[in-house]
């Protein structure tokens, strides 16, 4: 039993440490940013293809990277991203260019979408559903969600001591490490009655999505009502339309559609969507308060980030009890709520205010939220999902983040622009305020989107509870 409960143990440190490293990576380079566009000459403009470059292809080919996963082998998946996400990594940190930068990125996000699902799949495939793999999953989702917190501390560290070139170097050890670890300890798993791959499905999904978030990133500069973004969304829409008709007819489809039948797994997606539309932007309007408004550097940024990661842990820790006591609709109801009572906190920040009497309560209360939001989220995605499409319902669970955090911050940041030159065109001169009412608005926004999920889960049976 105990060597049992070392090589589990073994399994799901090196699946973590995978995921904290594609997870890391959506937020240390922010605070690089600066830096990067110094160095290599980025205009103002292009600058944003540093991060957009990455979410394209980590969003785009989420859903194939979790199929591929299935079908060809869940550990030889992950290492494959693992290995093809170091190199870039290492492309980044030598990038002499703008273009070779952007290129290495997007590189990097191909091998974030192969790596994030199968990992997810990993825990789904080794771990029996039921109190043992709550607990792995609480776990993996805990260290995610830190991690998380922690890259905008990382990035001020390393950036301010080491420069920005080692936000990227410092991948390469980390993705040695679960290369050489990942073929010592992980199992291999798959899918063994696929007969074939759905070719035409990968590309119309991938194309799709790709295409869905382009759209959503570039569609405050190019306006929300322009021809160029209407006629791109209507084409990612029938890019995805006929998506489902190949799959319909296909002998082993990409993404087999009675996958959705099942009700736990289509209620936590759609509440995945919704958290990212919600939390992405208000985590963006967090960090410009306390830069922008409270004057702070980007180390004590990142430093202030620290109670919100150590109350997730602290909560997230407790979360499994608590879907094991209450059940996961409870569990989320009371978690989003919560949520949404931090961010009518957030809401209600002063011009004049300060990090100890107008973040930092809010920021504790959010962790205790999110921690209570990710964990039944999280098990209620993989509850019920057969084996075999284990990474399929991982790339579905991940591809719905992504593309509500591209849309939460698309939308929300035209919300708080509108609102900030409102403001000013009543109040000229007065910029700081203005922009702290375009940051409320935003908050506002979130706080009412977290309640009205609360609301619906408890409410709506959406959610299988286990037996």
């Amino acid at each position: 039993m105990a060597t049992r409960f070392s090589q589990r143990s073994l399994v799901l440190l090196v699946i973590c440490v995978a995921q904290c490293i594609v997870v890391l990576d959506s937020t240390v380079v922010n605070v690089a940013l600066p830096s990067i566009q110094a160095d290599l000459g980025f205009s103002r403009e292009s600058l944003q293809w540093v991060i957009n470059a990455y979410l394209l292809a980590f969003g785009g080919f989420l859903l194939l990277g979790g199929r591929a996963a299935d079908l060809l082998g869940r550990r030889v998946v992950l290492l494959s991203g693992t290995a093809l996400f170091t190199v870039a990594s290492l492309v980044c940190g030598l990038s002499g260019s703008a273009g070779l930068l952007v290129g290495a990125r997007a590189a990097q996000g191909l091998g974030a979408a192969i790596v994030s699902p199968a990992a997810l799949s990993l825990i789904t495939s080794t771990f029996a559903e039921g109190p043992e793999r709550n607990r792995a999953l609480s776990i993996w989702a805990t260290i995610a969600s830190a991690a998380s917190a922690l890259g905008v501390l990382l990035g001020g560290v390393i950036t301010s001591y080491l420069g920005w070139k080692w936000v990227f170097f410092v991948n390469i050890p980390v993705g040695a490490f679960v290369i050489v670890a990942g073929l010592r300890f992980l199992p291999e798993t798959r899918d063994r009655t696929a007969r074939s791959f759905d070719v035409l499905g990968a590309a119309t999904v991938t194309a799709g999505l790709s295409l869905l978030v382009y759209v959503i990133v570039r569609a405050n500069s190019l306006g929300w009502t322009s021809g160029t973004t209407v006629g791109l969304f209507l084409l990612a829409v029938a890019l995805l339309s006929f998506f489902t008709q190949v799959e319909r007819r296909a002998k082993s489809p990409l993404l087999p559609l009675d996958v959705f039948r099942l009700r736990s797994l289509s209620a936590a997606n759609a509440v995945q969507l919704l958290v990212g539309l919600a939390l992405t932007g208000s985590f963006y309007f967090l960090a410009l308060y306390l830069q922008q408004i409270l004057g702070y550097s980007p180390l004590e940024s990142g430093a202030a980030y620290l109670p919100l990661t150590v109350g997730l842990m602290v909560a997230a820790a407790l979360a499994a009890k608590a879907v094991a006591r209450f059940g996961i609709r409870w569990t989320l109801a009371a978690g989003l709520l919560v949520t949404a009572a931090s961010l009518v906190m957030l809401a209600a920040v002063p011009v004049d205010g300060s990090f100890a009497a107008d973040v930092l309560p809010a920021t504790l209360v959010m962790a205790v939220g999110l921690g209570l939001t990710w964990i039944p989220v999280t098990i209620a995605a993989m509850q019920g999902v057969p084996k075999r499409h284990a990474g399929l319902a991982s790339g579905l669970y991940n591809t719905s983040y992504q593309v509500g955090s591209a849309l939460g911050l698309a939308v929300l940041s035209a919300l708080a622009v509108s609102r900030t030159a409102s403001y000013l065109g009543d109040h000229a001169g007065r910029t700081a305020q203005a922009a702290v009412e375009g940051y409320r608005l935003a908050f506002v926004v979130s706080a009412g989107t977290t309640a009205a999920m609360a609301l619906a889960i408890a409410v709506l049976p959406l959610f299988a509870e286990p037996d």
